[in-house]
């Protein structure tokens, strides 16, 4: 597993993005469970982190060595389908979620992934106006995705 660590400064603060490790998992979930109305348990955390050799998960970390954020992916063969994104609410608006996901794409492209894909609810618009900054396209409608409230999700879709 890459355990480089890329940096960036925003405000005052520096953030370190790096790959997830076990001993980040009640963090993360925390941040899951703060953003999510369906969250992940922990123990599917757990099992990304201990048993599913497809998945990648990049974390943020502040300057007081705090997760502020989380990506995860799936890459399987030379594709990456995007698990989940969150930033926790005192960090929102600052870059964040950007950075996570440039990390992710580096990884992706590192480990010679040719397409990327997520999905993101119909009605989040900054996300979807962040993955297009990326380069994402829309690529269709999943109706019902979500099991909370049934809301579709649009599928969006990259090539690296």
């Amino acid at each position: 597993m890459d355990k480089r660590a890329e940096r960036s400064v925003i405000g005052e603060t520096m953030i370190i993005y790096r790959e997830m490790t076990v001993a980040d998992v009640p963090a993360v979930h925390a941040i899951e469970a703060e953003v999510f109305p369906s969250p992940w348990t922990m123990d599917s955390f757990y099992h990304e982190m201990t048993t599913n050799t497809q998945a990648t998960y990049v974390v943020a970390v502040d300057g007081t060595e705090q997760i502020i954020g989380f990506c995860g992916m799936w890459i399987v063969l030379d594709e990456s389908q995007i698990t989940n994104v969150a930033v926790t609410a005192s960090a929102r608006g600052l870059g964040i979620g950007e950075g996570l996901m440039r990390e992710a794409i580096r990884i992706a492209r590192e480990r010679a992934v040719v397409v990327m894909s997520l999905e993101v609810r119909v009605t989040n618009t900054v996300a979807q106006n962040l993955y297009r900054k990326l380069g994402f396209q829309d690529g269709g409608i999943r109706k019902g995705y979500y099991t909370d409230n049934q809301e579709d999700a649009l599928v969006m879709w990259v090539n690296l």
